[in-house]
């Protein structure tokens, strides 16, 4: 649904054949828009620019939307939107299943990679936010009509297996009774042995090998492991309300079969070659070539990355690849999606893009740890918010401090500022929201009904109105753009708008159609709010 803004800037531009750059009005009695348009056009044409607007007025074709265009001071043009059309916008938005949301003409299958914890290992600060903003972009573009297929890329396959089930054996240990935590601490107690205990070493490589030629006993071990791990990252997953499933993992050892096939393919092609004993493959623009497979006839993430974009695009039949890790990736990234491009597994018509974010930081400015300044756990953070507030309030603040600033910068982890319930902070958006929802309460307990919004005749409302009317805009430019702020900033200045309509435009006090029409503003909002808190994966409270 085109926002009336949108179409107003579209008109404009039909007839000045520039863009309009129209701004919100400063002033009420300036309109709702004002464009510079046609003092950006008299010097080029030798014309003062008051005659240029005049022309410029009698050839803007918007009756329909606006009152009669003003020209005011040197030549800036005020736009003033009908109010029953602000009105018409509004009742659509709340009749609409979609809520002003346009589905995709030409809907994609997207293959998002997020989350991906490692086995035996807890999640740390940086699974937050990878965790945390895929899980958003699994929501936006599901609901603008497109299919989602989220790939929880788990770190399941690898040396470390070696070492782990060898120390689980030498310990007789029943794997399946341990949690997250419990194989946490056998992989810190099997690598503590690595390195200072040779035979202990020779004895881990030799288990890899015996992984990887299917022993069953190894494989058993193997799987209980990965078990214990799921049970974790579910807890983890529910905790922080997302949509992931165990159907979602797709983990390195998926790919594992496909490694040698692919170097196979791609050596026997000639566009790997064996470089210094390696196989590898060099690629226009990057100063280092990807490495398949390692001197010692390993293979390492280059490769597995490769082989899962073939696996996604041949498998999965994705139309677009969106991979959400650490920004310091990037270049990792961009090289494996320049090899699969040349090798030709990723045809022109299907996009990849990697989505960086940057690190979460601490009051002190430097990497969120623990105490004894190690990495910290994501249940730290989860606590940590949730010393203040309760769990939906906390996990309101945590999400929308990620999704509201941009990805790839770093953020403050504050949890007093986060949960506060005014400011730009998730609890502030959902205030917002339980305000507009104890109105409406009120209005039904006192036997006051409403249908449509129909009278706009203040300023306040008149502007929640033409507020409102962007929300599918925005949400489309999420989905393309993959910038989740603009939506954050959005409901912000959403919620913003509901609390001036709410002081200046008295609701329940007012009469007649006046308060019918209040009402269903009320509505309108609550419902776009809830909306757009959904797509941030933030809950929407009745009460707070």
């Amino acid at each position: 649904m085109q926002s009336l803004a949108s179409l107003l800037s579209a008109r404009v531009e039909a007839a000045a054949g520039i863009d309009p750059e129209m701004r919100p009005a400063t002033k009420p009695q300036f309109g709702h828009f004002q464009t510079n348009v046609a003092l950006r056009l008299a010097k080029p044409q030798g014309r003062p620019p008051r005659e240029v607007a005049a022309d410029l007025v009698a050839r803007i074709d918007l009756a329909d939307l606006c009152e009669p265009l003003e020209i005011a001071g040197p030549g800036f043009i005020n736009l003033r939107i009908r109010p029953e059309v602000l009105a018409q916008a509004a009742s659509d938005l709340l009749a609409d299943p979609h809520t002003g949301i346009d589905q995709s003409e030409h809907p994609q299958r997207i293959v998002i990679d997020y989350s991906s914890p490692n086995v035996a290992k807890q999640m740390h600060v940086g699974h937050l936010r990878t965790t945390i903003i895929g899980d958003c972009f699994n929501r936006v573009l599901t609901a603008t009509g497109n299919t989602v297929v989220p790939q929880n890329h788990v770190g399941d396959w690898g040396r470390q297996f070696g070492m782990l089930i060898e120390q689980a054996l030498d310990e007789a240990l029943d794997v399946s009774a341990l949690d997250l935590a419990g194989a946490e601490a056998l992989y810190k107690r099997a690598n503590g042995r690595l390195s200072s205990e040779e035979e202990f070493a020779d004895r881990a490589r030799e288990r890899v090998v015996a992984l990887q030629a299917g022993d069953e006993e190894t494989l058993a071990i193997w799987r209980r492991l990965i078990e214990v791990s799921k049970v974790g990252f579910n807890e983890a997953y529910d905790r922080l309300g997302v949509l992931l499933t165990d159907a979602d993992i797709a983990g390195e050892s998926l790919y594992n079969p496909f490694l040698e096939g692919v170097c196979d393919d791609l050596e026997a092609r000639g566009i790997a070659k064996v470089d210094d004993g390696a196989l590898v493959v060099f690629v226009d623009g990057f100063d280092a070539p990807a490495i398949l497979r390692n001197r010692h006839g390993g293979y390492g993430y280059d490769v597995t990355d490769v082989a899962a974009q073939r696996y996604r695009v041949e498998e999965l039949q994705a139309d677009r690849i969106i991979y959400v890790t650490d920004a310091r990736q990037r270049h990792h990234f961009e090289l494996v999606f320049a090899v699969a491009r040349k090798a030709g597994y990723v045809p022109d018509s299907v996009s990849t893009e990697h989505v960086g974010y940057g690190m979460v930081l601490g009051a002190d400015g430097k990497p969120f740890s623990t105490r004894e300044g190690t990495a910290a756990y994501l249940i730290d953070l989860l606590d940590a918010a949730e010393e203040h507030v309760t769990r939906p309030v906390a996990l309101a603040a945590i999400k929308y401090a990620d999704l509201s600033s941009q990805l790839q910068k770093d953020y403050v982890f504050d949890p007093v500022r986060m949960t506060a319930t005014t400011g730009d902070t998730g609890p502030y958006l959902q205030y917002a929201h339980a305000r507009a929802n104890q109105i409406l309460r009120r209005a039904e307990a006192e036997g006051i009904g409403w249908a449509n919004v129909t009278v706009l005749a203040e300023p306040a409302e008149q502007n929640l109105a033409l507020l409102l009317s962007r929300f599918g805009e925005v949400v489309l430019g999420v989905a393309a753009d993959l910038q989740p702020h603009k939506l954050a900033t959005y409901l912000f200045d959403l919620a913003t708008a509901m609390s001036v309509f709410y002081e200046q435009c008295p609701v329940l006090k007012s009469e007649g159609d006046v308060r019918a029409s209040r009402l269903a503003l009320c509505a309108t909002t609550k419902k776009v709010l809830a909306a757009g808190l959904n797509l941030l994966g933030i809950e929407a409270p009745d009460q707070m």
